[in-house]
């Protein structure tokens, strides 16, 4: 079977990093460029880390900067999570793969058009390139086989008690993508909980004994320490590697077909994702919905793609 042409929106970000070895090294995907969003941290961090990410991990994509804000102009770092430099927990080399001159969103645009079939387009972090290139270039929608994005959540958010913070830092562009009529597959915290980085998940990476892995460990013990002092959670939930997995493996999740709308005004609940599990609404199911994680499928696939670094 021929690989699947896949573009990456991201914000490294942790696990945002992790998602870049995944998508870049299973040979089910053919990554075709990164892209970057503000999110875990501003747009120079984190398009700084990708590019370190991809220097340490042999990724020889283009890579675009793309939205610094959101669409109504706001931002908001994430460093009670990510840290100062939204990758922090290990010294990372300094990048050798160039910054392409193209926005995100005219990057994007051109590997689209450029490409001899259609692209799925993941994104791991707010989903405001996502939504900017679907506004400037309607013309290319029917090349795209689907969008994937880690965000939303059916119960529960991080960001406040009912928002997922990817949803929450830019709740118009996901508007634009929901209503969007492409197949959407959103994965959120209700499926990336179960993407815990465990004790024995250490003992893997700490078996390889690569600098690669060494560094993983690294950045994983930072993220484990905010995810517990924040959130009281020791084993953090590596969420953005789910988004990609489920493109190489779809029996790595369970989902349902549901309605998702997202809540633009409300006084406490902006930014939460709507999930109509049960259809009370009567609206016409628009998304995917992740929901159950085969963990064992899931870290299979991870642990694989680091060692083949």
């Amino acid at each position: 079977m021929d690989a699947l042409p896949i573009i990456l929106d991201c914000d490294p970000g942790h696990d945002d990093a992790l998602a870049m070895i995944l998508a870049a090294k299973n040979p089910a995907l053919k990554l075709l460029g990164i892209t970057t969003v503000s999110g875990n941290g501003g747009i120079s961090k984190v398009t700084l880390n990708a590019r370190r990410i991809a220097t340490l991990a042999n990724i020889d994509v283009p890579i675009a900067e793309g939205a610094g804000k959101s669409i109504l102009g706001a931002f908001e770092e994430a460093n009670d999570i990510h840290g100062e430099s939204a990758l922090d927990g290990a010294e990372l080399p300094e990048p050798k793969i160039e910054l392409s001159p193209l926005h995100a969103v005219d990057l994007i645009a051109k590997l689209i058009r450029e490409s001899d079939k259609s692209v799925t387009l993941i994104a791991t972090g707010p989903l405001t390139n996502i939504a900017l290139f679907l506004k400037m270039h309607p013309g290319l929608k029917p090349k795209i086989s689907e969008i994937v994005f880690m965000g939303g959540s059916a119960s529960r958010g991080n960001r406040t008690p009912y928002a997922e913070f990817n949803i929450w830092m830019d709740p118009e562009a996901a508007e634009v993508v929901l209503q969007s009529g492409l197949p959407l597959t959103m994965c959120g915290l209700d499926v990336t909980h179960q993407a815990l980085v465990t004790p024995d998940i250490f003992n893997e990476l700490d078996k390889m004994n690569s600098k690669l892995s060494k560094i993983i460990i690294g950045l994983l013990k930072f993220f484990a320490k905010t995810y517990d002092e924040v959130f009281e959670m020791p084993d953090p939930p590596l969420h953005d590697p789910v988004a990609v997995a489920l493109l190489i493996d779809r029996t790595v999740v369970k989902t349902r077909m549901v309605n998702v709308e997202v809540e633009l005004s409300g006084t406490l609940t902006r930014g939460a994702t709507v999930v109509d599990l049960h259809n009370r609404l009567g609206r016409k199911a628009n998304c995917n919905v992740a929901l159950e994680l085969d963990r064992s499928k899931f870290w299979n696939l991870m642990l694989t793609a680091i060692r083949s670094c």
